[in-house]
């Protein structure tokens, strides 16, 4: 990490999206940003947003080990036009938030984090359109009435991933989690005393994120 504070540059922004679908986002950025980080929200109607204290605090993180941070609102969140649409439509959200990083700064490295409905739905956006970015996944359960299951294993594309969950995880089974991460070649950190919202230990998961989005911004 950069070893002073980093005043970040902030942009609101707009991103089009499918279904003539606007996506409210934001910036969050250094004047000169080493790499880059799409950041995936929590579940549209359980009152997740790009606000979400998490994705705030992983925010900070990494703008200060020098990420540059596209957030956005899934379509019906916040000012993004839209309406739920079960995580299919989403899909297609996340496409075109990558889409917009990965045209506005081209020669950076390009990373994707997701938080419970954000990582499921970022991973079945990767398996559907064979994407191999650097993944993390912030406490996706594998099977679940409330967010998309994760894909089959064999329908992913070789990358660099890896998962995070705490072992006080109320909606999700680590075990059953583990697993998952062993079958797709994934790591796993399980963080002792933590539950779905990692209260207190922001920087203990940027300090993942990073490590898998891009080693060479570890301190």
């Amino acid at each position: 990490m950069t070893d002073s504070p980093v005043a970040p540059v902030i942009t609101r922004i707009r991103i089009e999206s499918s279904d003539n679908v606007r996506l409210e986002a934001r910036w969050d950025t250094p004047v000169e940003p080493l790499s880059i980080a799409v950041l995936c929200h929590p579940h549209p109607q359980h009152r997740g947003t790009m606000t979400a204290p998490l994705m705030i605090g992983i925010t900070a993180e990494l703008v200060q080990a020098g990420f540059g941070v596209l957030r956005f609102n899934f379509r019906g969140v916040g000012s993004s036009t839209g309406t739920w649409s079960a995580g299919v439509g989403e899909q297609d959200d996340v496409g075109s938030a990558v889409a917009f990083a990965a045209h506005a700064h081209p020669a950076l490295p390009l990373g994707i984090v997701g938080w419970s409905f954000g990582a499921a739905t970022s991973l079945r956006w990767q398996a559907r359109e064979q994407s191999s970015l650097p993944w993390v996944g912030i406490a996706p359960p594998v099977f679940s009435d409330l967010t998309p299951r994760l894909p089959e294993p064999a329908a992913l594309p070789p990358a660099r991933r890896a998962f995070i969950v705490g072992d006080r995880d109320q909606f999700v089974d680590v075990a059953e989690l583990s697993g998952y991460a062993h079958s797709v070649g994934a790591d796993i950190d399980v963080l002792k005393g933590s539950d779905h919202f990692f209260y207190f230990r922001y920087s203990t998961v940027a300090e993942r994120v990073i490590a898998t989005l891009d080693p060479t911004l570890v301190d």
